[in-house]
């Protein structure tokens, strides 16, 4: 791995399709105009039909192969992930070869998804967790996974993962939400090793970076004084220190493209803190490497979705 490996040494990606969840904005947009620049297909999946459509048009014009097509996609719905698993194995004829579970939502408001799960809990893991189950029996490359900086000294409540008894904490959730996903990358990719499939699962995170994404944290306070402050602070800190989406979706676009990419390997910014830089390979987070934790929350996810996993 190059120590400043970019868009310019990603391989041609004719011929392959791609799905991209949140890909109406940010690192999800910029994510899937790079690949179809790079010619693959690229699938659109997306909760916003007006912003999908925005989305589509720019991914449309950078598109150097197949076009790319809209999915709806409400992660905080499990009917709405089932829906789209169904028309993306539709449009795809069951050979999709990559998926990047890329959407997410930070530091809400305490709130409930359609199905009763803690907001941030259901939409970043339990919805990518439920998709990429339903997704399996059309995947033959890669999943790539989104985790987080907040993953590290985040903490998995198995008894509680609603939070429905203790107080709610924005940050803490969206932390807990985002160790989950890397848990789930690294369990993933156990289960497709002991089952002998040619697909990888590995995860990634972008370090900081501007995608204004960290809004919700003002949001999540009801006191206007706090969330004003903030709010200020948030946009000061990415003006000042956060990196454009153009860096932060390399560490997506490595693990999904590179050559030499091993399963259940995480990858992130390089530079101090792993907050900014060009990707590179890291540990991750120690609680990502328990297999007995792993093995918890895929029964739990399980039980909590209703989604038969494959690979069980």
């Amino acid at each position: 791995m190059t120590e400043r490996w970019t868009e310019a040494d990603i391989p041609d990606q004719t011929g392959r399709t791609v799905l991209v969840t949140g890909a109406n904005s940010g690192l999800g947009l910029r994510t899937a105009e790079v690949l179809a620049s790079k010619g693959a297909r690229v699938l659109l999946a997306c909760r916003s039909a007006e912003r999908g459509a925005k989305a589509l048009d720019i991914v449309r014009k950078a598109a150097a192969g197949a076009g790319p097509e809209l999915i709806p996609l409400d992660l905080s719905e499990l009917a709405s992930v089932r829906a789209a698993a169904a028309s993306a194995r539709k449009l795809t004829d069951d050979a999709l070869d990559v998926l990047v579970n890329n959407a997410g939502v930070m530091a809400t408001a305490r709130g409930r998804t359609a199905d009763g799960f803690e907001l941030q809990f259901g939409t970043n893991y339990l919805g990518h967790a439920a998709l990429t189950w339903l997704l399996m029996p059309a995947l033959r490359g890669r999943v790539v996974t989104l985790s987080s900086l907040a993953a590290v000294g985040a903490r998995i409540h198995l008894d509680d993962p609603n939070g429905d008894h203790r107080r709610y904490n924005a940050a803490a959730a969206y932390g807990q939400s985002k160790l989950a996903d890397q848990v789930f990358a690294l369990e993933l990719d156990r289960r497709l090793r002991a089952a002998g499939a040619a697909v990888l699962s590995v995860a990634a995170h972008p370090g900081y970076t501007a995608t204004g994404l960290g809004s919700g944290m003002a949001r999540s306070y009801s006191n206007p004084v706090v969330r004003s402050l903030i709010a200020g602070g948030h946009r000061v800190g990415e003006v000042l220190f956060a990196q454009n989406t153009r860096i932060g979706a390399l560490p997506q676009l490595y693990a999904a493209t590179a050559d030499g990419v091993e399963g259940g390997t995480y990858f992130g910014p390089r530079g101090l803190g792993n907050l900014r830089g060009y990707p590179a390979r890291i540990p991750p987070v120690a609680a990502a490497r328990s297999e007995s934790l792993g093995s918890a929350l895929w029964e739990l996810t399980a039980g909590l979705t209703g989604v038969t996993p494959d690979p069980a």
